[in-house]
């Protein structure tokens, strides 16, 4: 089986890539160029692919004749602008990429032999009501910043391409807050703990009392394969939530503890006082779909989760190598 990833350079895209290969599928990748910081990079991942292109997903020609040449049957569409904070300064080229490029994929597909297509979208897809419960999949959609509006612009645009168009066999997914070792994206949590640590300060915390639904990559993207999967099988398609069970004990001050605890070294983060940008306070997912129907479990907890992010980090930075962490972390996981 052939699986397209788009977006294959960036952290999640290189997660799916490792674990679709310990499988002994074929990938094959369209991405712009990886960052010159990127799990890609780091762990030399170019080899997982038999084809890769590079073209920017906002130009629609490009985009279908990558598609028409790498000639999969199944297709995750990662690629995105996928930062919150970057949204705000970019946020045009954010509505571009995330509304326009997605249909620009699912244009690409309809003459192609994809048997089974998952779009990927965010938790943050959700109109945010603060609410102390998990989101499910039939709740309003909205979005405060660019980045959430255009993620549910996505959803909505891919909801209507699916009932307008013969091309039935697409699904959406919507995860929570994906963590893991090799995501260096500017703005994130974990990296900007991790490079704090690493440099012997103490990391800049915006929102300590944010509330997110925290998983670990590998979590994630096994449920993105159980759907893919499934799709395959029963020919289901629709909306699904993939996130942790539901806790309100998951605080970004907690994240912060628990990995300063891992990393050790005297690591510590402070409240960052500048004025910040909106975000949400609460969020979280309820994923009993996906757990009932596709008999999907996440096998990480919280504790689990921090401790498996920040030992790849502190081995990466002390010298192991990405690539071999990548692959005993998915060893691991498999046999979990």
């Amino acid at each position: 089986m052939r699986y397209l990833i788009t977006g294959h350079t960036g952290f999640k895209g290189a997660w799916l890539a490792a674990m679709l290969k310990a499988q002994g599928h074929d990938v094959v990748g369209i991405s712009l160029p990886a960052l010159d910081r990127s799990l890609y990079k780091e762990a030399s991942l170019s080899d997982f692919f038999s084809k890769e292109h590079f073209v920017d997903i906002r130009n629609r020609s490009e985009l279908r004749e990558a598609i028409s040449d790498v000639d999969a049957e199944v297709a995750f569409h990662l690629a995105a602008q996928p930062l919150v904070r970057e949204s705000y300064k970019t946020p045009i080229e954010t509505y571009e990429t995330n509304v326009l490029g997605t249909l620009n994929f699912l244009d690409g597909i309809r003459e192609t032999n994809i048997q089974a297509a998952v779009v990927i979208t965010t938790d943050k897809v959700y109109k945010n009501k603060n609410l102390l419960r998990g989101y499910i999949e039939s709740d309003e959609l909205g979005g405060h910043d660019p980045y959430s509006s255009s993620k549910a612009a996505a959803d909505i645009a891919t909801q209507s391409w699916v009932a307008s168009f013969d091309k039935k066999n697409v699904s959406i997914a919507r995860a929570g807050n994906v963590i893991g070792g090799g995501d260096w994206a500017a703005d994130r949590l974990i990296p900007d703990l991790v490079n704090a640590f690493a440099s012997g300060k103490p990391a800049n915390i915006r929102y300590p009392n944010s509330i997110r639904p925290w998983q670990h990559v590998a979590d994630c993207l096994a449920g993105y394969l159980a759907l893919s999967n499934a799709m395959l099988k029963t020919g289901v398609i629709g909306e699904w939530n993939f996130g942790p069970a539901i806790d309100t004990d998951t605080k970004v001050s907690k994240v912060a503890d628990l990995s300063s605890v891992a990393w050790g070294e005297n690591a510590s983060w402070k409240l960052d006082t500048d004025p910040q940008l909106h975000e949400a306070g609460y969020l979280l997912l309820d994923s009993s779909k996906a757990r009932q129907e596709l008999n999907w479990q996440d096998k990480l907890d919280f504790e689990e989760t921090i401790k498996w992010t920040i030992d790849f980090y502190k081995a990466s930075m002390n010298g192991q190598s990405a690539r071999s962490l990548l692959e005993q972390q998915i060893e691991a996981f498999s046999r979990l």
